[in-house]
């Protein structure tokens, strides 16, 4: 049987989205004693024990909530007088401490790694981010810095890999031009819904694309779906002032759907 630790390893490589539930105190009575630690997915308990019956119920629900987004904190510590809290019989007090990993990870996507997306991922690899980058030019992408948080994907086919992408992907469109972002934006349109797509560009392109989506018998709405230009309204044309003004967008973005998906409605207070 494995360790805890050799679970947890298995599923972070996998990028499971899981929530680690440790016994950090106890009063009395419990059923387990400090240390004792559980791994839960979306599914359910995977690994380990804090006590079973009512607590664990009760610590495996708590869990769920953090992985389907329910709470807002990816760490929160919780004590629960078994009597009154839990209802069981046995009259002490346990202190758990939960941890999310791999549940709300940014995950970005930049099809393109000329110029500009070097710069952007240059300044992303800084942030608590996973980042693809998709391109046709191998040379280019073996100028990108070397990250754990960064994979790059060589392909002929970029439109093909739309289908791939996670649905919480943030996507940007920054490739070799017009010809190339053109066919990866209409079959985004088409197929897919993301939390942010942008394309880099001029209001003179945003202008041809929006042709482009309507000639291709797209709906009315789809020349709204995406951000062209993309960033806020700063610096030059530098690639570090695009990358700057590209991130603070993204920030802006990220920042309103967790104010949104709060319970609260409050500002996410989970450490970025």
């Amino acid at each position: 049987m494995p360790t805890f630790f050799e679970a947890l390893n298995e599923l972070m490589a996998e990028e499971t989205p899981l929530v680690t539930v440790t016994v950090v105190d106890t009063v009395g009575s419990v059923p387990q004693d400090r240390g004792a630690k559980m791994i839960v997915t979306r599914e359910g308990l995977r690994f380990g024990t804090v006590g079973g019956g009512k607590v664990e119920t009760k610590a495996i629900a708590e869990a769920q909530a953090m992985l389907n987004g329910e709470v807002a904190e990816n760490i929160r510590f919780a004590q629960w007088n078994l009597a009154k809290d839990v209802g069981m019989t046995c009259g002490g007090i346990v202190k758990l401490y939960f941890e999310s990993h791999n549940a709300r990870r940014w995950r970005i996507v930049i099809f393109g790694a000329g110029h500009v997306a070097n710069a952007l991922i240059n300044l992303l690899i800084h942030f608590d981010c996973a980042i693809t980058c998709i391109d046709p030019r191998e040379e280019w992408l073996a100028k990108l810095p070397s990250s754990p948080k960064l994979r790059t994907i060589h392909t002929d086919d970029m439109p093909s890999l739309v289908k791939t992408l996670p649905d919480d992907a943030f996507v940007i469109l920054m490739s070799m031009g017009h010809t190339t972002d053109k066919p990866v934006l209409l079959e985004i349109l088409r197929t897919r819904t993301f939390p942010y797509l942008g394309v880099i560009g001029s209001d003179a392109k945003a202008n041809i694309l929006r042709r482009d989506i309507a000639e291709a018998g797209l709906p009315e709405e789809a020349q709204r779906a995406f951000h062209c230009p993309i960033g806020i309204e700063i610096g030059t044309n530098h690639p570090y002032e695009i990358a700057l003004s590209v991130i603070a967008q993204l920030v802006e973005t990220r920042d309103a759907l967790r104010t949104s998906r709060s319970p609260r409605g409050d500002r996410d207070s989970s450490p970025r």
